[in-house]
């Protein structure tokens, strides 16, 4: 049962170019939003078409495969754990996001 606990998986496209943030140690992290498209009837029986957008985190050696192959529109599966941070901004309000961090990443389509 553990290896489903906090399990993501989802399939949509970039909404944009991946940031790439390089660390002083060497290390690399990429960040980028998926669109995620849903469809449903409404009680009229009329098409509700619905996108949800997911903040999606790559550490890693996938962050190279992002790098080399993953750009804005691009279709792509991936599977991670749902993660929750805060900071404060520049008003001192505490804000909150949460973020898929990416486990495996599949390329589809073109």
């Amino acid at each position: 049962m553990n290896a489903i606990r906090n399990k993501v998986q989802l399939i949509g496209r970039l909404g944009q170019e991946p940031e790439i943030i390089n660390f002083a140690d060497g290390n690399k992290m990429a960040k980028f939003s998926l669109a995620t498209d849903d469809s449903y009837k409404d009680k009229d029986g009329k098409k509700v078409e619905r996108t949800d957008w997911h903040n999606v985190v790559v550490k890693g050696g996938l962050v190279k495969i992002v790098e080399d192959y993953v750009t804005k529109g691009k279709e792509v599966a991936i599977d991670g754990k749902l993660t929750t941070r805060s900071w404060e901004d520049k008003e001192g309000n505490k804000r909150y996001i949460t973020e898929v961090l990416c486990n495996e990443l599949l390329l589809l389509g073109k």
